[in-house]
């Protein structure tokens, strides 16, 4: 892989990564609030729950594009961590 290229990718992983923490960790906490209070039984009082984990912040209503938003970041991500990883340079195993 030219060098250039694997500059830019660790410049994209690097600066998508620290953006897509708190989407992620929002989604993941709010999901499983959900799941216990339905588990519970008290799903009425944790409906905004559900709110937010789809992407409705109050006045700020992304629920038409949050997911998409949420797979496409994750989704780069991954292509980009593994190729990354794939290009690392390989250390020779030592026998012990």
């Amino acid at each position: 892989m030219p060098p250039q290229l694997n500059r830019r990718l660790r410049n994209i992983h690097a600066t998508l990564a620290p953006v897509m923490v708190l989407p992620l960790l929002l989604t993941l906490t709010t999901g499983v609030v959900f799941q216990l209070a339905m588990a519970s039984g008290n799903t009425q009082a944790f409906l905004w729950v559900l709110e937010v984990h789809r992407g409705h912040f109050g006045p700020l209503n992304l629920e038409r594009i949050y997911p998409f938003l949420n797979a496409l970041g994750l989704l780069t991500l991954i292509v980009t961590g593994t190729v990354l990883w794939l290009q690392r340079p390989s250390r020779p195993w030592v026998q012990r």
